[in-house]
This record gives C-alpha cells, sequence and structure tokens, in this order.
C-alpha cells in the first residue's frame, strides 16, 4: 500500500517517494507470470530490447491485475477468517517464498525463451539469439515495469488527495469520495491522453516528418520525359510532389530500357502523382491529378493502375516496375498522397484519412474513366500494400461492386486487420476454411495466398479464373495483417486453426499478452526476409500475373521479368517501413 502524503516538507516527500517502491506481493506473483508469458514465441523474432519493451509492459500490466485480485480475495474471501491473517513470521515466509519464485521463474525462462526465438528466426531465415546476450531482457524489463508501476501510484495517490479533499470539503462518505475520486482521475487521464498527448504527438510527428517530406533523396532527379509528373510540361510541380513522389515519378524503366528488356519497341511508362502540396485542398489535388491523366493520355494506354499510397505517399517501387515490364510500357500509373506521417502514425492517428483519400482517388479516377466509350477504355486496375490496400478497399462496399465499377484486376497485398471488405470476407469465407488460408465463393472472383513463393501464389491462383479477379497475399507472420485490438481479450481463429507455413507452433494466445506481443511484432514486419512478415517483394510480380497476365503470357515470360527485377532491386528507391 502507498502511504498518502500527511505532512508538507522534505520528510513528507521522502516517504512518499519511498511508498512508490513498496510492492503488493500479489502483485509480483502476477507481475512475474504475465512477465513470463510475454517471453513465449509471437509471429516474428524478437531482439532483446523488444523482448524487455514488452515484457515490462505486461509485467506492470499483471501486477495492476494481482493487486486487485489480492485485494478482492482478501476482502471477500479472507475476511473474518480465524486463522487469517497469519502471524508475522509465516507472512514473512510467504512473502520471501513469492519474491524469490517470481525472480526464479523470470530468470529461468530467458532459457526456453531464448529457445523459442532460435526457432522463429530460422522460420525466417535468419541467425537467433544466443542465451547469454538476451539474459539484458530481464535488465530492460525491470526498468520498464518499475517506471509503469511508479506512475500508476502517482495516480492512486492523487486519486486518494481528491477523495480527501472531497470528506474534507462536503463531509462525503469515503467509498462514495474514493468513487468519485477514481472517476475524476481517469476522466483527466482520458483527457490527457486523448485531448493533449495524442494531438501534441501527432503535432510533434507532423513537425518531424514533414522537413524530410520536402527532401530529395541523393541521385534523384527531375523527370524530363513529359509522361511524369513533375517533369517541365507537368501541372504537378517537381517541388511539390514531396519525398515519396519523387521517388517515384523519377524512378522506374524508361522506354529504351524496357525495348532492351522484352525484346519489342516500348512506349514511354506514365506515372502520374499528386502531392500534399501540389495544392491546398483535396479536391484541388484530386483535379490536378486528372488534368496529369490527361496531359499524358493517360486513358490511351493499355491498362491504367490506381494506387493508393501507405502513410508518406510511397509506392511500391517493386510493384511499379513489374507492370511495367509485364506490359512493356504501356501503362499508366496514379497515386495521391494524403500524408507524411509513416504508417504506424497514420495507422493510429487517423486510419479514416487514409480511407477516404483512397476512396476519393478511385472515385475520380475511376468516373473520368467511365465517361470513355467502352471499346476505347483501358484496362482498369487496382493496386494496395499494407495501409494503401486498406485505403483502397473503402471504395466498396461489398465485393461485387468492384467488378460492377468496372475493375479488371485487383492486387491487394499484406491488408491490415481493419480492412473492411477483407474483414468481411475472412468472415464470411467458405465453410472448413481457415482465416490464414481461407476461400471465398470457392474463388471464382477473390484469391488468398500465403505467398511463401512463386509456386503457392501459382497453385492458389490456378484456372479457370474468368472476369474480375481479385487477389489478397498475407504471409501468415505477418503481424499487420494479424493485429487487432480483439486480441485483448479474445482467441482468435488463426490461433486456433493450424498454424500458417512460417508460423511457429508453439505460439499461443493468453489475453493481454499476444495483443503487445503482435503489436510489437508490427515494428520490424517490414524489415523481415522476402516471404515473411510485411516483405512480399519476392512474390508481387507472381500476383500482377495471376491476376492481369498480358495476352499470351508464359512461365518464360514471368522468370525473364522476374530476372530483370533482380538485376535492379534497390535501384528505384528505399523499401518500405511500417515506421518510415
Amino acid at each position: 500500500m502507498t502511504r498518502p502524503v500527511e505532512r508538507s516538507g522534505p520528510h513528507s516527500l521522502v516517504v512518499w517517494a519511498w511508498g512508490l517502491l513498496r510492492l503488493d506481493f500479489a502483485g509480483i506473483a502476477f507481475g512475474a507470470l504475465f512477465f513470463c508469458l510475454s517471453l513465449t514465441p509471437s509471429l516474428l523474432p524478437r531482439s532483446w530490447q523488444f523482448a524487455g519493451l514488452i515484457g515490462g509492459m505486461n509485467a506492470a500490466l499483471g501486477y495492476g491485475i494481482g493487486v486487485l485480485i489480492g485485494k478482492g480475495f482478501r476482502r471477500f474471501v479472507l475476511r473474518n477468517r480465524s486463522w487469517w491473517p497469519p502471524s508475522v513470521r509465516t507472512q514473512a515466509a510467504l512473502k520471501v517464498a513469492t519474491v524469490g519464485t517470481a525472480i526464479t521463474a523470470s530468470v529461468l525462462m530467458v532459457v526456453p525463451a531464448t529457445r523459442w526465438q532460435r526457432q522463429v528466426s530460422e522460420l525466417m531465415g535468419i541467425a537467433g539469439p544466443g542465451t547469454a546476450g538476451y539474459t539484458r531482457t530481464l535488465v530492460v524489463a525491470a526498468a520498464v515495469a518499475m517506471a509503469l508501476i511508479a506512475v500508476f501510484r502517482v495516480l492512486l495517490d492523487l486519486t486518494k488527495l481528491v477523495a480527501r479533499l472531497l470528506i474534507r470539503r462536503w463531509r462525503l462518505n469515503s467509498e462514495v469520495a474514493q468513487f468519485i475520486g477514481t472517476a475524476v482521475v481517469v476522466i483527466l487521464v482520458i483527457a490527457l491522453i486523448n485531448g493533449v498527448l495524442l494531438r501534441g504527438f501527432l503535432a510533434g510527428a507532423s513537425r518531424v516528418f514533414q522537413p524530410q517530406n520536402t527532401a530529395t533523396r541523393d541521385g534523384v532527379e527531375q523527370p524530363l520525359e513529359s509522361e511524369r509528373s513533375g517533369s517541365p510540361d507537368s501541372f504537378a510541380s517537381w517541388d511539390s510532389l514531396g519525398y515519396q513522389g519523387r521517388n517515384f515519378v523519377a524512378a522506374g524503366p524508361d522506354a529504351a530500357e524496357l525495348t532492351r528488356i522484352n525484346g519489342t519497341p516500348a512506349r514511354e511508362p506514365i506515372r502520374v502523382y499528386s502531392g500534399l502540396q501540389t495544392a491546398d485542398t483535396d479536391e484541388a489535388r484530386l483535379a490536378v491529378l486528372l488534368s496529369e491523366l490527361h496531359r499524358t493520355n493517360a486513358f490511351d494506354r493499355e491498362v491504367l493502375v490506381i494506387v493508393p499510397t501507405t502513410g508518406t505517399g510511397w509506392v511500391n517501387p517493386v510493384a511499379a516496375r513489374a507492370v511495367e515490364l509485364m506490359y512493356n510500357g504501356d501503362t499508366a500509373i496514379v497515386a495521391l498522397q494524403y500524408s507524411y506521417l509513416p504508417s504506424w502514425i497514420s495507422f493510429l492517428g487517423d486510419q479514416q484519412k487514409s480511407m477516404r483519400s483512397g476512396q476519393m482517388l478511385i472515385d475520380a479516377v475511376h468516373d473520368r474513366w467511365a465517361e470513355l466509350p467502352e471499346q476505347q477504355r483501358p484496362k482498369l486496375m487496382l493496386y494496395g500494400e499494407s495501409l494503401g490496400s486498406m485505403a483502397g478497399q473503402s471504395a466498396f462496399g461489398y465485393l461485387p461492386d468492384i467488378a460492377l465499377m468496372g475493375f479488371d484486376s485487383v492486387l491487394w497485398v499484406g491488408p491490415p486487420q481493419a480492412s473492411p471488405l477483407w474483414r468481411a470476407l475472412i468472415e464470411r469465407r467458405d465453410p472448413r476454411t481457415t482465416e490464414v488460408a481461407p476461400r471465398y465463393d470457392n474463388g471464382r472472383t477473390v484469391r488468398f495466398s500465403q505467398a511463401g513463393d512463386p509456386a503457392e501464389v501459382a497453385r492458389d491462383t490456378a484456372e479457370p479464373w474468368d472476369d474480375t479477379r481479385v487477389l489478397f497475399l498475407q504471409h501468415a507472420s505477418d503481424p499487420i495483417v494479424w493485429w487487432s485490438p480483439k486480441l485483448l481479450f479474445s482467441r482468435p481463429d488463426w490461433l486456433v486453426e493450424p498454424p500458417g507455413q512460417d508460423r511457429t507452433a508453439a505460439m499461443q494466445w493468453y489475453p493481454f499478452v499476444t495483443f503487445s506481443q503482435v503489436g510489437a511484432d508490427m515494428l520490424n514486419a517490414a524489415d523481415m526476409p522476402a516471404g515473411h512478415g510485411h516483405n512480399y517483394d519476392n512474390v508481387i510480380l507472381d500476383g500482377w500475373v495471376a491476376v492481369a497476365p498480358p495476352p499470351d503470357w508464359t512461365a518464360a515470360d514471368t522468370e525473364r521479368i522476374r530476372r530483370a527485377l533482380e538485376r535492379t532491386v534497390g535501384a528505384d528507391g528505399p523499401e518500405y517501413s511500417w515506421v518510415s
């Protein structure tokens, strides 16, 4: 229990500070339990730093739960028992045993935890940690847990202070005053988090990342081809496109490179982009984008690809280059920036903004495309990755809308759990199919693939597959696909069913713990080797081939394009990161 501050002066402050260090022994037991559970495996390997952070958070949470359970047990079960409380010696023995067991269990748990991390690392094709180095997890976890418990103690003292003021001022009953004090502190904390901390964080993040949006990556130069936004002929100035927009329009193959690779005369690919600084409002930015499509004669190409972007306005260079190689430059790709914040901040801070942007982009381009005579329209295709996938799905109320709007092909990669259409399809999947490997309407329109390698994508998308094709690529180990607030209190189907191909069978669901584990996995999901986590670069070409193969396309064509992509890895800009 924390001693309230009864007197002013240095002595009372020392007593109060010492009270922050005194721990409840039921809380210690539950804190150790939650820490040990946090070391069990999740989707991706965790470094000792991450393991310590998550372990400390869970230890603090377990401590709080233990305190509540202990108080309730003593009040409602042990109260008025003749043998309670036990003797001072017995209490001391119980406390020593509790602390000793908690410390011993926590230390010993590092050994199987390290083994589990090596198993998960092996699934990813990377080296795992050593046991000695992983013991540093204990130090980080202890520091994090103590800091969080101290914050909670301060809030508890504040609650007691408010209650005492209410008792003295209005002579309220102590329990009523305690209830009101708790409510006041909870409301203040919620208001502080939502009204001050969150807004302050978003404002601070904007100030941090906005300068990067005005920067230009080394080696990136303004394009001179009129088919690119940002060129001297463009309605969208080079300086207004933002960091990711400049990367996008300045990169990719030109007609000469395409001709050399494909052996036939190629067209200059069209890349159209509108950045946040291109115009003052969403409507004005879309107007510039449509003007760019007309200026470049984008509607005269064989395919028109709409790409809702990720948080910073990033377009996957592998996806863009792959479709341009496949169609020998007879392509137009259009994208719109809606933020300069990293995806994880956009995801947590304002998902609706990304979804509104995706819907506005798709509706605007589609409406202009629909005005053309049917025989003169290019194939309408849609690509979305990560947050861009969720943004693109917002344009469709349900699956048939995709075909009704005239889309020929849709490729969605690594969709977040909150994606509306994906979630609806998963929940309504065909009977006897799993969440990690679902099937919907027997694969008539939409297909799902764990996308471990090109052969698996080919098997999952085998013919017959007529009319509009929609493909989701979703690794079993991708935390961005599987993380959800529901993990706090309920076990998802994907953790009941047999594990996906790159998820360890040792992973189990635990209330609160799994939520934090998978949440932490998201931070390094894009840094995994291709074919795991949130890295799909090795199968994006195969996804395009599955949903939008050019006429008379062969397996040899696919391998020719694959070799060309492998030779240009990194040439079009940095890889995607959920945190950048």
